[in-house]
């Protein structure tokens, strides 16, 4: 129980922090010895925890969104109008990368080498990142939309960071701080829960018993709770832009990481 409630808690706070979740569950499932191949329902779980999170945290953003933009299809065209549109256009760059990493994140998965050097290169993106606040190219919305999208699908990468990467983007394409959390984090709801959707249909069809491990509820609420907390962190780190401690952490992990399994 205390390993599931640790992955949940590792779920939580990494989901929404720029230091990969991904690559810190491949990481405490490897080193923990669970059976990964086992562990695709309870990994299903806890990224249903942190969805809900965000839908909590951004629901009056989403009611405004999906309002507007269906409003628009009867010819009065809003911000949301557009911003629906961004996020689509987001959401069908990301999947057709995401869908063609696939093999290459099962293979990522395994190896607590390749998922250090994803860290390695988060730490890289977030050492980049004052930079690119200062050097934007005021891009549209739409525009934005398909680079930012791009950002998200690489990011599917264990040890990659999607908030790094897709903030990082935002701000890169003219984006303002604020905005740039907004957008991060709106685009990454329908990617998470398409992801989510075609790994529980590969579940089922493999006929495989589902397995979840003790204290699965408790690991559930645990990622929902802190999950909410993180975004909260996350909205205050984008607005003073303290990304270094981030990538030093991402850095000082991926290298040690990398050291253990090579000496």
């Amino acid at each position: 129980m205390i390993k599931s409630l640790i992955l949940g808690i590792v779920q939580g706070l990494c989901e929404f922090l720029p230091v990969s979740s991904s690559g810190h569950l491949a990481l405490f499932q490897y080193y923990f010895g669970f059976d990964t191949e086992n562990l695709v329902a309870f990994d299903l779980l806890l990224h249903l925890a942190t969805v809900m999170a965000l839908i909590i945290y951004f629901r009056n953003d989403i009611i405004s969104v999906i309002k507007e933009w269906f409003v628009g299809w009867f010819g009065k065209h809003s911000n949301g109008w557009t911003y629906g549109w961004a996020i689509l256009i987001a959401t069908f760059f990301t999947g057709g990368i995401g869908l063609s990493l696939r093999d290459v994140v099962d293979k990522m998965s395994s190896s607590p080498v390749l998922v250090s050097l994803g860290l390695i290169f988060t730490a890289i993106i977030l050492a980049c990142v004052p930079i690119l606040s200062h050097n934007r190219q005021n891009s549209s919305l739409l525009k934005a939309a398909i680079f930012v999208g791009i950002a998200q699908g690489i990011a599917v990468l264990p040890g990659v960071s999607r908030s790094g990467m897709t903030i990082a983007a935002s701000l890169l394409m003219g984006m303002g701080v604020h905005e740039a959390f907004k957008f991060s984090f709106m685009i990454s709801i329908p990617a998470i829960l398409g992801a989510n959707l075609l790994e529980g249909i590969k579940m089922l069809k493999s006929g495989e018993s589902v397995f979840l491990p003790e204290g699965y509820m408790i690991a559930f609420l645990a990622a929902f709770i802190l999950g909410i907390t993180s975004l909260g962190i996350m909205r205050k780190l984008v607005a003073s832009e303290k990304w270094v401690y981030f990538g030093i952490y991402c850095f000082i992990v991926g290298l040690a990481t990398v050291l253990v399994n090579i000496i």
